[in-house]
């Protein structure tokens, strides 16, 4: 049977580095196909050359629906041409237009009107959203909705050229599993109209469910292509890794009898509501839920980001307030955020800048300038602490893998020494060896004796990396269980039915 995409003899090199090293790869028509690996692996590399974003070496071959591409002078408008349409992380849209707008931009832009053809543009949109069978409000500004309704936006604008085959990267990091359901829910219709889809992802139960095929690299290598039926999460985190990664639950001997902080009756209004639980020194405490259960804003909350109206909050027998951030430190709470590129670390800045910038006080030396043998001390105890994998203290966070970014967020509450640590979402986007990494560490400084809260929408990492987890809908808490007494299937349950 006739490919889609064929590609052979795909190998990449960047001053001296090489990316890719001789890989085949195809697609079939209409299929679901998922590209794996840790970050480095080539994943992203060999998407810019199916794009036509940047050539292969010499002697690779790549044919489209049978017709080999001239590849020394392939663009990606040729790709788009041929009907290959990439969506990033960042959709490339355009959030102060309405979804109307955004979905038909291309056409008015390729067609060069001068003036704003409304009526085209209407119909347009209403057409593609109809035709996939989706709700989406038309005259809704971009950047009011959810990221799992901008990503159907992004795939309408997608068909609204020939699309034949769809590369999504990371298309599932932010979303809720109700959100991703509906995403593979437009996938499987784009599948019965024949266009293939391509997803690139780091949640393996995801891969697992949707895929038709999976091809894994390594090292810029092909290590296979696999039927999902033929792969379980343990043999397909070997494949990526080619080492054997345990999961293992955390240690019970590590949680002590002292009770670090008692919330009660916490509340606020349109959020959660009488929220109620405690946490233990050294004890790692999950809290999960969908989409609106109101975990994040419980964390807001606890930080002082977003205060309870009522409530109260007790740490080490205390009763304390928290009103701002600047409560929470004072009372030993560090947050760290889901975002960490926008709200946990300051990109252009140094390692080094990033991991003090929350102990800058403790720095100055008697007339009120930063000691740089202090700064230097506690920036080399955070990157030792927290095993950073840097050339450089002074190098830009930036220029970090999403593993040693997520350490350095990380290290910078570290140095603030907190008896709590609130985690957001903290392995998002990053690779299977690198959150393996990232919860040992975790468990490590529950093991110091600090109370860690970890708020994830994954089911499999709060069931093994927590000692307890408290699920919520719609603002209250519907469940306390200690892990070891539920099963994934039981968690699911009662997360996703109730």
């Amino acid at each position: 049977m006739e490919k889609f995409l064929k590609m052979k003899n795909i190998s990449k090199l960047y001053t001296g580095v090489r990316a890719l090293d001789d890989v085949s790869f195809s697609l079939d028509y209409g299929e679901i196909h998922c590209l794996v690996g840790e970050n480095g692996s080539g994943k992203s590399t060999l998407i810019k050359i199916i794009s036509g974003v940047i050539p292969p070496e010499e002697g690779a071959e790549i044919e489209i629906e049978g017709r080999p591409l001239d590849i020394s002078h392939f663009t990606s408008k040729d790709s788009i041409n041929n009907g290959v349409h990439v969506i990033y992380q960042d959709l490339s849209l355009f959030p102060n237009l309405t979804v109307r707008e955004n979905i038909s931009f291309n056409v008015h832009v390729e067609k060069g009107h001068k003036l704003v053809n409304w009526s085209n543009i209407n119909e347009i949109a209403r057409n593609v959203v109809k035709d996939i069978g989706i709700d989406l409000d038309l005259d809704r500004v971009l950047g009011t909705m959810s990221i799992a309704d901008q990503q159907l936006v992004a795939i309408c604008k997608a068909l609204i050229g020939e699309l034949k085959l769809l590369i999504m990267d990371e298309p599932t990091s932010s979303l809720t599993k109700n959100e991703v359901d509906s995403l593979f829910t437009v996938v499987k219709k784009l599948k019965k109209r024949g266009i293939t889809t391509m997803f690139v992802s780091h949640k393996l139960n995801e891969i697992l469910e949707i895929a038709e095929r999976v091809t894994v690299l390594r090292d810029g290598q092909c290590v296979g292509v696999y039927d999902p039926d033929d792969l379980s999460h343990e043999k397909l985190t070997f494949l990526m890794t080619g080492k054997k990664i345990e999961y293992t639950r955390p240690d019970e001997s590590v949680v002590k009898d002292n009770v670090l902080l008692q919330v009660k009756g916490f509340t606020k209004k349109g959020n959660f509501k009488n929220i109620d639980f405690d946490l233990r020194e050294g004890e790692i405490l999950g809290i999960t839920g969908l989409l609106g259960s109101g975990r994040t804003e419980l964390a807001l909350a606890l930080f002082g980001i977003n205060p309870a109206d009522r409530g109260e909050v007790v740490i080490n027998g205390k009763k304390v307030s928290i009103r701002s951030n600047g409560d929470a430190l004072r009372n030993g709470i560090g947050y760290v955020p889901e975002d960490r590129l926008e709200l946990g670390l300051v990109m252009p800045q140094s390692v080094g800048n990033n991991i003090t910038v929350t102990v800058l006080d403790n720095l100055l030396n008697s007339i009120n300038m930063i000691d740089k043998e202090k700064k230097r001390r506690a920036v080399e105890k955070g990157v030792a602490d927290l095993a950073i994998k840097i050339p450089s203290v002074n190098s830009a966070v930036m220029t970090l893998s999403g593993g040693n970014q997520q350490r350095v967020v990380l290290a910078k509450w570290i140095a603030t020494e907190p008896k709590i640590l609130i985690l957001d979402e903290p392995t998002v986007g990053i690779d299977v060896a690198a959150k393996s990494s990232i919860h040992e560490t975790i468990k490590q400084l529950a093991a110091r004796g600090i109370g860690i809260i970890i708020i994830s929408d994954e089911i499999h990492e709060v069931l093994y990396n927590c000692h307890r987890v408290l699920v919520m809908r719609r603002g209250r808490l519907v469940r306390d269980a200690k892990t070891r007494d539920i099963t994934e299937e039981q968690l699911f349950q009662i997360v996703n039915v109730g």
